[in-house]
């Protein structure tokens, strides 16, 4: 409700007797005085004027200071992020982006214009619309195998001269090495990687691991904040947040992420299927087939094409394989040893006896037995 109070013209305004929480706000009512006419034939006895003054701190004001301070903070700490690559990982990206209240923006070959609605975005089949849009950040959420054709193809003379380029791709020496070298100095460049996807994420993100490289930042206070407000969004969903360079990133995945992909896709090969006497370890094989063989045959190709260390990996598996064999073949042969020759070889202390060359055919590789029991008695 508005309260008016009629004062003198000579009285000395007094501050408002109620309180707010907000001080732009009470500075301005208690400054903010107009006149209104103190009778309907005002025309006449203009002379008879009252100056009024607002009491009620919540009457309507030409102006909302208070409030256009606030739509001011709350625009600077939400981004416009544009996913180009709006596949399976786009999508799950842009629901936590959407939900910690930012603005989605999307692309990709396929058109997902009622996924995008659906979520809350904007879908844009063509890349110029898009750029057009000046987006705060430009996610690259394509397969590793297309990324440097799909960067190279973005009209990045519609952006502003600061965009932040982001990539999650599963890799990190490849993605940093593209953007440095197709990338004008004046655009940043962060290069992450979620260690985790749309099945190992679907429930939660909290305690995943979230790796990142600030690769080139600018040094204005805006371009620092709108990392940190990107890189806010993954710590606010309880991701553990990893920084790291993009050589270690890749050293350390060669041995984790590769070999985990391997051994699903070998798996894959076998064919499992459940049994109604399932282990807890034959269980975790299963689900292990399935996170993998969910993911593309691109992303698999890429985490070996595209990391060096991946032929290393790939190399001492091979080796590992060959040595399991050779022990069990070896644990094989001295079984059927001792089954064989196990008696004679306990008693008489018998070794099979190093041959210099082979002997002819029919002759016995170990002494008779007569022939033993005579050369003791000797």
């Amino acid at each position: 409700m508005i309260t008016f109070s009629s004062i003198q013209p000579t009285t000395t305004p007094t501050p408002p007797t109620t309180t707010t929480s907000s001080a732009a706000r009470a500075a301005l009512l208690t400054h903010h005085q107009f006149s209104i006419s103190s009778s309907p034939t005002h025309h006449r006895h203009s002379h008879r004027r009252h100056r009024l003054r607002i009491r009620a701190i919540d009457a309507a004001q030409p102006y909302d200071y208070e409030a256009h301070l606030v739509n001011r903070f709350t625009q600077s700490t939400k981004l416009k992020i544009a996913i180009v690559g709006f596949g399976n990982f786009g999508q799950f990206l842009a629901k936590a982006f959407i939900r910690r209240g930012h603005t989605v923006y999307a692309h990709s070959r396929s058109n997902y214009l009622s996924i995008a609605q659906s979520l809350g975005a904007a879908f844009f089949s063509d890349l110029h619309d898009l750029c057009e849009q000046h987006p705060d950040v430009i996610l690259i959420c394509t397969s590793i195998i297309s990324t440097e054709s799909v960067l190279k193809a973005l009209p990045l003379q519609r952006l502003r001269r600061n965009t932040l380029f982001v990539d999650v791709l599963s890799v990190k020496e490849f993605p940093k090495n593209i953007f440095l070298q197709v990338l004008p100095s004046h655009f940043d460049i962060l290069c992450t990687h979620p260690m985790f996807g749309p099945e190992s994420g679907k429930n939660t993100w909290q305690n995943l691991p979230f790796v990142f490289d600030k690769v080139r930042i600018g040094n204005e206070d805006s371009r620092l904040n709108r990392v940190e407000t990107f890189l806010d969004i993954f710590k606010k969903e309880g991701c553990t947040m990893v920084e790291m360079t993009c050589a270690e990133h890749d050293k350390y995945a060669a041995g984790s992420q590769f070999i985990t992909h391997t051994m699903g896709r070998i798996l894959e090969k076998l064919q499992l299927e459940s049994t109604p006497i399932n282990t807890k370890g034959y269980e975790t094989l299963l689900n292990l087939v399935e996170n993998t063989a969910s993911d593309s045959f691109d992303l698999y190709y890429g985490l070996f094409m595209y990391n060096k260390n991946a032929m290393e990996q790939l190399e001492r598996l091979d080796l590992a394989f060959e040595a399991l064999k050779k022990e069990l073949f070896g644990h094989l042969h001295e079984v059927l040893r001792k089954q064989l020759f196990g008696k004679s070889e306990e008693s008489g202390g018998l070794r099979r006896p190093m041959l210099s060359k082979l002997p002819k055919n029919g002759t016995p590789l170990l002494p008779s037995q007569s022939e033993t029991v005579g050369n003791n008695n000797n």
